[in-house]
């Protein structure tokens, strides 16, 4: 027996839903019978819920307290290839404040109860009992990973763990519509030789604007990359004869914050696409 598959089955024993990971620290990809989520089950893994496969797939949502799925042919043979052990804190009912570097330890001495630590590789982990919201980067330097979300498993650390804290829950709250900053607007140069932009009949535009709108609102993954591709494409056909105006851009925006995307992380898209483009 491995001792990956050893300390899989010693978590699953205490309550604690544990899965392989990979080289890189990524749960493995989807087995053929899931391959592009043919399955139908757990697409890009945002519902909740365990993983009806199998095998070790859809990432968080394959983790487990079975024994007999953990120690399954098709996960022995992940075991194998495993490099690390995961598990999901939401699963067993906590809540993970993943601190990244030294200056994210420090905010959490001064800002944060005391409770139960692990050392990472460039932090610690501070875990807490109770569940929550995942969320990334909700200050510099800090995630929180509990529900839909998976955590490198380090050893249980030291000290006592405590209930969450509001203040942690808080941090995951998404801004308020009333918080999010005006759209950025666009000043591009007119078309060469100062002929009439075709891009001003609005059915022309109007067409532009609403495909990237349902690029952005169907994407089932990878959002950030989806939102920043379609700003690049809409400045592409649209950024440098000037017929976009705020309203053009408060859509994408507003679809873009409807998929969880913040207001930061669209003025950084927005503004990346016009960088890459010259504008």
């Amino acid at each position: 027996m491995s001792e990956h598959l050893r300390t899989a089955l010693g978590l699953a024993a205490s309550g604690v839903p544990a899965l392989p990971l990979r080289a890189g620290k990524v749960p493995f990809g989807n087995c053929r019978r899931c391959a592009d989520n043919a399955c139908g089950g757990r697409p890009n893994m945002k519902t909740p819920g365990p993983c009806a496969c199998p095998a070790p797939c859809h990432g968080w949502a394959a983790a487990t307290t079975d024994p007999d799925v953990i120690n399954s042919g098709i996960w022995r043979r992940a075991w194998l290839r495993a490099s690390a052990v995961a598990y999901h804190p939401g699963g067993a009912g906590l809540t993970v404040v993943d601190l990244d570097n030294p200056d994210a330890i420090t905010w959490a001495h001064e800002n944060l109860p005391a409770t139960q630590t692990v050392p990472t590789t460039r932090g610690e982990h501070w875990l807490y009992l109770g569940r929550m919201q995942s969320a990334n980067a909700v200050r510099p330097g800090v995630d929180i990973k509990s529900t839909m979300a998976y955590a490198r498993w380090r050893g249980f650390g030291t000290g006592t763990m405590a209930y969450l804290p509001n203040n942690v829950r808080a941090l995951a709250m998404k801004e308020p519509a009333t918080a999010r900053p005006a759209p950025q607007v666009v000043t591009v140069p007119a078309p060469a030789g100062g002929g009439q932009c075709r891009h001003r009949t609005p059915a022309y535009l109007d067409r532009g604007i609403s495909m990237a709108e349902q690029r952005i609102t169907g994407a089932t993954g990878g959002v950030h990359a989806t939102v920043y591709r379609t700003f690049l494409a809409v400045l592409s056909a649209h950024g440098r004869c000037g017929c976009l105006t705020d309203a053009h851009i408060s859509r994408l925006f507003t679809a873009a914050q409807a998929k969880g995307e913040s207001a930061r992380h669209c003025t950084d898209a927005w503004t990346n696409a016009r960088t890459r483009l010259g504008l």
